[in-house]
């Protein structure tokens, strides 16, 4: 394992129209530029308690929320490094520390099935008391998207559209493929802006003269939502079938 890191910044989200996706990357143009990794499908998959304890508790908005994810930049494979995430958001802020592994390692860990290597580095040590503080993890939702990244020219801005975003809740492994169910309308996008401390004017100009405005998405807790509101319709419908039947 290596790659050890942690990361505090500021995250502000924005939903993309189809529209307003084309006009804001016309915008960008002389002020960011796609860094090197150009655009990269992305896969999430978030653990969480057998009665989806982390992401309710997430959906509620509290001041304090943290989640697990094992995260992986492209298909993984035997050579391929995913990463083990720990989230933490408190209000505006966001912490988060991660560790390069295996998938294998990675899901062995999370399985406690094997114990976590380097476990007296910080990083480590949280990852493991996350684990045996909520017990009984397993893999839940898988999120998907095509991200771009860019960077400002001369300046520390970052920010990150994520096309396409989508989710599933079966083959939860990040070595199949990368398909899913869409969380969001056809075209739509989510941008994400990382700063340390406040948006440039150039930056709020384009975000005003587009009506873009600042709110509060999560792809997951939007995937838990859609997952739930389709379980509730199939039973609706299979108690309706069994009435009829009853009755018939």
């Amino acid at each position: 394992m290596d790659a050890i890191t942690m990361m505090q910044r500021i995250e502000m989200k924005f939903i993309l129209t189809k529209d307003q996706l084309v006009a804001f990357k016309n915008a960008l143009t002389g002020h960011m530029e796609v860094d090197r990794y150009g655009k990269t499908s992305i896969a999430s998959i978030y653990y969480d308690t057998p009665d989806y304890y982390l992401i309710r508790t997430s959906l509620e908005k509290p001041i304090y929320k943290e989640k697990i994810r094992l995260r992986s930049y492209g298909l993984a494979n035997d050579n391929h490094q995913v990463y083990l995430e720990l989230k933490r958001k408190v209000e505006d802020f966001v912490y988060k520390r991660r560790i390069s592994l295996n998938e294998d390692t990675a899901v062995s860990f999370l399985n406690k099935n094997s114990a976590m290597h380097n476990k007296d580095d910080q990083v480590s040590s949280e990852l493991v008391y996350f684990r045996d503080h909520y017990q009984n993890l397993e893999p839940k939702i898988m999120v998907i998207y095509d991200r771009t990244s860019y960077a400002e020219v001369d300046g520390n801005i970052r920010l990150t559209i994520d096309e396409a975003p989508r989710y599933r809740t079966h083959d939860l492994n990040l070595h199949t493929n990368m398909e899913g169910e869409l969380l969001l309308p056809p075209g739509s996008a989510i941008l994400e802006i990382k700063v340390q401390q406040e948006l440039p004017l150039w930056l709020v100009h384009i975000l005003s003269e587009n009506k873009i405005y600042k709110t509060s998405f999560s792809k997951v807790g939007t995937a838990y939502r859609l997952m739930a509101n389709k379980q509730t319709y199939q039973q609706e419908r299979r108690l309706a079938h069994e009435l009829v039947v009853q009755h018939a």
